[in-house]
């Protein structure tokens, strides 16, 4: 709610409907911390949107392709979106990226309007036709759902058992977990997640800490990870939240 409040008072006061082209939103923070747009704020995205002729433009080119356990993540909403955006999981890695559109919204567009630098690769095509095929035979939206529910039942011990982690969250396998002072005051504590990091990357783990306060630190390995790798992992995130506790 304060979110929107927000939204509309800068659409009063900084930029009115008639002059917005398009609102544009993750429906998972990347970079912002893996928090996941409510349902009831993208929907009332979406409405904003079509009461004033402006478009919504959902980029899932991080959460899109299987990483929340459903093919992008915005269908968790229901709500559809004018325009998506997409790379990254399209074609497990190889130089692609992707522009989603109504037929109304592309087809407005003139000829050679639309391009980019890696539209020319027939090897990324490629390997972008042969994931959705892998998509189909392997199931990996149901990989991805059961991987977000390992996660989440770790994380929430991981809450129960140390007095500096806190806010588990996630999205499918799209997860994060915040360093706090304590469970009380919430403060959040950068140094304790850089120190995390540091542990993990000693013991052979990369991970990445994001976030506006930078104590954040966020999952996303592939959705395809056998279970004695992801365990192992885990094992060294553990082992590093005891060791800072």
């Amino acid at each position: 709610e304060e979110a929107l409040r927000g939204l509309k008072m800068a659409m009063k006061a900084d930029s009115p409907a008639k002059d917005t082209a398009a609102i544009v939103i993750e429906p998972v923070l990347g970079e912002g911390g893996f928090y996941a747009a409510p349902a009831s704020f993208l929907k009332e995205i979406r409405k904003i949107c079509d009461e004033n002729g402006i478009l919504m433009i959902a980029d899932e080119v991080q959460s899109g392709f299987g990483r929340t356990g459903k093919m992008f993540a915005v269908e968790h909403s229901g709500v559809e979106p004018d325009i998506m955006t997409m790379a990254k999981s399209m074609a497990d890695g190889m130089p692609i990226s992707a522009i989603v559109g109504t037929d109304t919204v592309m087809d407005s567009s003139g000829p050679n309007s639309l391009g980019g630098t890696y539209t020319g690769s027939p090897t990324a095509c490629a390997a972008a036709l042969a994931v959705f095929d892998v998509f189909k035979e392997e199931d990996i939206l149901g990989k991805s759902q059961r991987l977000g529910d390992k996660l989440r039942k770790r994380f929430d011990q991981w809450q129960e058992q140390f007095p500096h982690v806190d806010n588990v969250r996630n999205l499918g396998p799209m997860a994060a977990i915040e360093l706090v002072t304590d469970k009380t005051s919430k403060e959040p504590r950068a140094d304790f997640a850089a120190a995390v990091t540091k542990k993990a990357k000693e013991n052979g783990l990369i991970l990445l800490s994001c976030g506006m306060y930078g104590n954040t630190i966020r999952f996303l390995m592939p959705v395809t990870i056998e279970d004695n790798i992801l365990e192992e992992g885990l094992a060294i995130v553990e082992q590093a939240l005891k060791e800072i506790g």
